[in-house]
């Protein structure tokens, strides 16, 4: 398969499984919009194994044409899951990687989530879902979680994005504390915001945690009770064990319990020197 025919195209880890068929039915609704081509990636435990694993990737993307009326390209490679999904997007360039996932169980509790570990270091944004895409899913409503960290000024690029293909509303959930004060920092954050969506013609609304639970349960909460589409989330710029194993906040958002799709952008390390003022 010519390879820069793929350039571009939306990126699905695909296991067989109901999540990676999820995945699959968002990546439709992405494409159908972005105009670009999806291609499914698996990853064979053996070098030997990728003929035979390639012969039954094809019999699946005849059964998903069948199904949801798409034909996409397919991939399988030899590796790891936590190497091999970033190297063959970052060669196809692709615009986005969208990933099903169980969600956090078991084991996965005390060592952190596999879907964060495969995320973490990727250049090209995250799509992480659980469920099928619900009746309708347009992507309008947004949560833009907004705190102190200077990481949440790089997110913007992405609304921009959506709002670009799906006429977006962007809800800046900034944090703060019981008595509604903001922090210094997240202050300057949410003007910052709030000037880019404003020059870039951006629809967006403003709400203040109420500080009655931790920012990331909060921001869950007003996800579910607001009925959004998505929410944009930045992994820390240094995850470290000690945070796999009490659980980041990351882990918590892509895991949610109510399901709801998330899109994981990892700092850009060549920002640093700008003050990731510059994208």
């Amino acid at each position: 398969m010519n390879m820069e025919s793929l350039n571009h195209s939306i990126v699905v880890p695909y296991d067989y499984t109901a999540m990676a068929k999820n995945a699959v039915a968002h990546s439709v609704i992405l494409a159908a919009r972005l105009k670009v081509g999806i291609t499914l990636l698996h990853i064979a435990n053996k070098k030997d194994e990728i003929a035979d694993r390639e012969q039954e990737l094809a019999a699946e993307v005849e059964k998903l044409s069948a199904e949801m009326n798409i034909k996409p390209a397919y991939l399988v490679r030899y590796g790891s899951i936590f190497k091999t999904i970033n190297k063959v997007a970052n060669e196809l360039d692709a615009t986005i990687i969208v990933m099903g996932t169980h969600g956090v169980k078991g084991m996965q509790k005390l060592t952190g989530s596999r879907a964060l570990k495969v995320i973490l270091g990727s250049r090209i944004p995250f799509l992480v879902v659980q469920d099928a895409p619900k009746p309708g899913l347009n992507y309008r409503k947004i949560v833009f979680p907004v705190n102190f960290k200077t990481e949440n000024k790089e997110k913007l690029k992405w609304v921009q994005f959506m709002s670009q293909y799906f006429n977006s509303n962007t809800i800046l959930f900034a944090d703060s504390s019981k008595d509604g004060v903001v922090e210094k920092r997240t202050r300057a954050n949410l003007l910052f915001c709030k000037s880019f969506l404003e020059e870039n013609k951006i629809n967006y609304e403003l709400v203040l945690a109420d500080h009655n639970q931790p920012f990331s349960e909060e921001t869950l909460k007003y996800a579910v009770d607001n009925d959004a589409d998505l929410i944009i989330i930045m992994t820390s710029r240094d995850i470290t064990f000690h945070a796999y194993i009490l659980g980041a906040q990351e882990q918590y958002m892509i895991a949610n319990t109510a399901k709801i799709p998330v899109m994981v952008i990892n700092p850009r390390t060549d920002l640093v020197k700008y003050g990731y003022n510059n994208f």
